[in-house]
């Protein structure tokens, strides 16, 4: 069994968020918690959040109702591309530079044990 949780348009650069999303990915739930939690990255809070979400999902799933919490892993973790915000910003001689601010989309799915 398997749950999903999204988190879209979070306002972060992808490719930060990847770096702390690829240190959760594969290990057990209580313990990509806490990696996250003593981790000093700004991504950290938004893909703890997600996580929490998917955990949620799984034990108010009917199906899953039996399902440990301490049995579940991070089976996928993955960060998306999300739409970017475009914004004008003052320059020099009375111009305008564009610039992009970028967001990004986590998806995370846990899994029992036996499903690996």
């Amino acid at each position: 069994m398997e749950a999903k949780a999204v988190a879209k348009y979070v306002r972060m650069s992808p490719r930060k968020a990847r770096r702390v999303i690829d240190m959760v990915r594969g290990i057990q739930v209580d313990k990509a918690l806490n990696i996250l939690h003593f981790t000093h990255k700004a991504a950290c809070v938004p893909i703890e959040k997600t996580l929490r979400s998917a955990v949620a999902n799984m034990l108010n799933n009917e199906s899953a109702s039996k399902v440990e919490p301490d049995h579940l892993f991070v089976k996928e973790a993955y960060v998306d591309m999300g739409f970017g915000f475009k914004r004008f910003r003052a320059a020099s001689m009375g111009r305008a530079m564009k610039i992009k601010r970028p967001s990004c989309h986590i998806t995370i799915v846990v899994s029992t044990q036996d499903n690996q």
